[in-house]
């Protein structure tokens, strides 16, 4: 399994509280920061169908535009302990 990609924005206050809760929880992933960078951002909307952040990708598997309270499920359905 390869870490997930998380796509941010600078300043987005939601993108920021997945980052904290991953680090809190120990759990590695790949920031990737979509402001300022269109390939990023082109890469974001082709995996998620939309451009609103954060974004993860996970093996395939892609959770667009969440919080911690969907996060949650999508780590536990993944085997992950949170």
């Amino acid at each position: 399994m390869t870490i997930p990609k998380i796509y941010v924005k600078t300043g987005c206050p939601w993108c920021e509280e997945v980052l904290e809760f991953m680090d809190a929880k120990g759990l590695a992933y790949a920031e990737v920061v979509v402001s300022g960078n269109r390939e990023a951002m082109d890469e974001m909307i082709a995996l998620s169908g939309q451009s609103k952040a954060p974004t993860m990708d996970w093996d395939g598997e892609v959770l667009a535009d969440f919080g911690v309270d969907e996060l949650v499920p999508f780590l536990r359905a993944r085997g992950v302990a949170v």
